[in-house]
């Protein structure tokens, strides 16, 4: 990765993962979108069956159930769909920690290029915000506007979406050149109870 080249420059995949709640958590349905010099792709997502149960709590935040996915093979016979968008590129997810803790686990031997971690990026981009979750930051600065049909919050193409329009807004946000990439890759992700959704 080129610190110094400019964002757009880099091959670039917004994620979010939803998981089954529980410890260690499995993935349950992930979504990438892809991001070309600067330009926001359409989502791709799968929904597969985690080797363990989907907890109540998990269900009541995304709304997938076990019978949802009673009939749906498990990551194994996805992963090499999954890996042409992530292998090689740059991760972009809100609260990144979260993504990459579970598709660590399911992806063996996988690590993004580097890390944009957008809570981070407006924590530093917008510092009077009262609130960097997910949710409230697409409603104050309109991410959601002329979404397609059929997605919802806290899901993973949703949340894939709008992470990446949240990215391209807050780079654009500099003005004049775009910035480089290494001024939007940060340290380590860090969580809180505030930066989860």
């Amino acid at each position: 990765m080129d610190d110094e080249a400019a964002w757009t420059s880099a091959r670039l995949v917004a994620v979010d993962v939803e998981d089954n709640g529980q410890q260690p958590p499995r993935l349950v349905e992930l979504a990438v979108v892809p991001i070309d010099a600067g330009v926001i792709g359409d989502p791709v997502s799968w929904l597969v069956r985690p080797p363990s149960p989907i907890t109540w709590q998990a269900t009541k935040v995304h709304g997938i159930t076990d019978q949802d996915v009673v009939e749906l093979p498990g990551i194994a016979a996805v992963e090499a769909d999954i890996r042409e968008y992530l292998d090689g590129a740059v991760l972009v997810a809100h609260n990144a920690r979260i993504d990459i803790d579970v598709l660590a686990r399911e992806l063996p031997s996988w690590q993004p290029a580097a890390v944009i971690d957008t809570l981070r990026l407006a924590r530093a981009r917008l510092p009077r915000q009262a609130s960097y979750r997910l949710g409230v930051l697409v409603r104050t600065l309109r991410l959601d506007e002329d979404l397609p049909l059929g997605l919802r919050p806290r899901r993973a193409a949703y949340d894939a979406l709008v992470a990446a329009r949240l990215l391209v807004h807050l780079a654009a946000s500099t003005g004049g050149d775009p910035p480089r990439l290494g001024d939007l890759v940060g340290a380590a992700p860090t969580s809180s109870p505030d930066q989860l959704f």
